[in-house]
């Protein structure tokens, strides 16, 4: 009987961790800087669950990495957020310029901008990048316009988040 309980009490909790759970979530800072009319996006997404959805959607031979990165695979990137990203400014939607992207410790960083804004008496963003790949996905959003800052979390039942200024 002490073996038995040994086993339980010694070995049980070994198998507890061998279960990992996987987290799916994304990182977007949005800035609003008002000396250059700009809107300033940062996108953060773990490179595996990225090149998980491009593979999926467009080749599935695409390996996202600085090395051996194929040209093609700037332009799934830049076709993807497209499809997947939306922002409207004062009601109306607007598009977004990809200014690049790096590699950083399992993330790739992506960079974009919206250019000529004048003001914002409202924000509304979209972001339904990966949803299409896993369900769990969740997508925060780091929202700093007009001196005022707000945080949201995306999921696919509610990927939207607006934000007023009045």
């Amino acid at each position: 009987m002490k073996h038995i309980k040994f086993l339980i009490i010694g070995i049980l909790p070994f198998f507890a961790f061998a279960t990992v759970h996987k987290y799916y979530v994304s990182v977007t800072e949005i800035e609003y800087v008002q000396e250059k009319k700009s809107v300033q996006i940062i996108s953060r997404f773990f490179i595996d669950d990225f090149e998980n959805a491009l593979r999926t959607r467009y080749d599935e031979s695409i390996v996202l990495s600085s090395k051996a990165e194929p040209k093609s695979a700037t332009l799934y990137i830049e076709r993807y957020l497209d499809e997947k990203f939306k922002i409207k400014i004062n009601g109306e939607g607007v598009p977004f310029e990809f200014v690049g992207k790096a590699y950083e410790r399992g993330l790739i960083i992506c960079y974009f901008e919206v250019v000529n804004v004048e003001s914002i008496s409202s924000f509304e963003v979209s972001n339904t990048i990966l949803f299409d790949v896993f369900k769990e996905q969740q997508n925060i959003i780091k929202i700093k316009i007009n001196s005022k800052q707000k945080n949201y979390i995306l999921i696919p039942q509610k990927d939207k988040a607006l934000l007023k200024f009045n």
